[in-house]
């Protein structure tokens, strides 16, 4: 890996040395990742190694992968490519018919006392500075989304929550998290200031984005997936991403990993 910052406005390129120890699991039709948070997942104008597709292209040598559910760059956790079109449509079917139980865990501010279930639609917020920010919302264009979080550590300053998506809306669990108040961590658009993002997008990370966010990315992971398929039930785990464990050994008591 180059000596660029990782979370940074332009993150390195894969290490391909490196790249060997994200996978979780991979045979002739599959192969599921744990990606990092700083990696975006579709192919960008600065070659094959700066995207988590291009980087599989290297890997395996094949030209035709299919993603079966891609990540924000800035969430860390499981990723699905399938290497024939018939997986790949057997997984996205499955996710289509909700036939699958996904899981994150999330870092959330504040301290969630409880669990609860947030049955709040979401569409595109239509004004503001952010032009890709979602919120919750009546209007007619909004879509319904259901997220539960379940506290499993907290404390006055922070929350570990584990999160179980029923729904797959784009920014869902981030939007459900600042409409309850208690935002992801780190979150730049759906934090207390989204002028941090732009911020960040123009100029990388700077001294005043270090003193607003705890972490550089946003403490999002995606944990687990499980497949109900009529053949046979498939579930993949990825173990929590180093910053986010660091985070949570710094600010919870050490034995945190008894909780998930």
């Amino acid at each position: 890996m180059t000596q660029r910052d990782p979370f940074g406005s332009e993150a390195p390129l894969v290490d391909m040395a490196e790249f060997p120890s994200w996978i979780v699991f991979e045979d002739d039709a599959l192969l599921i990742l744990n990606k990092p948070g700083w990696l975006v997942c579709h192919p960008s104008k600065d070659g094959p190694l700066s995207s988590l597709v291009g980087a599989v292209r290297t890997y395996t040598n094949l030209e035709k992968l299919h993603l079966v559910a891609r990540l924000d760059r800035e969430t860390s956790g499981l990723v699905i490519i399938a290497k024939r079109p018939s997986v790949a449509r057997k997984f996205q079917m499955a996710i289509q018919e909700r036939k699958v139980d996904k899981e994150y865990l999330a870092i959330m501010d504040g301290a969630l006392e409880k669990e609860i279930e947030v049955k709040q639609s979401i569409a595109h917020r239509p004004n503001g500075l952010v032009k890709i920010k979602n919120h919750v919302s009546d209007d007619r264009t909004a879509k319904s989304a259901v997220t539960v979080f379940e506290p499993l550590l907290k404390n006055d300053d922070y929350t570990l929550a584990r999160v179980l998506p029923e729904t797959g809306r784009k920014h869902q669990i981030r939007v459900h998290a600042e409409w309850l108040g208690h935002s992801v961590v780190g979150d730049k658009i759906y934090g207390k200031d989204e002028s941090l993002y732009i911020e960040f997008i123009e100029q990388g990370w700077t001294e005043r984005l270090n003193e607003h966010l705890a972490m550089k990315r946003q403490a999002l992971h995606c944990h687990k997936y499980h497949f109900n398929f009529p053949d046979g039930a498939v579930s993949f785990e990825a173990p929590l991403a180093v910053d986010m464990d660091l985070f949570c050994r710094e600010n919870f008591s050490e034995d945190y990993t008894l909780s998930i």
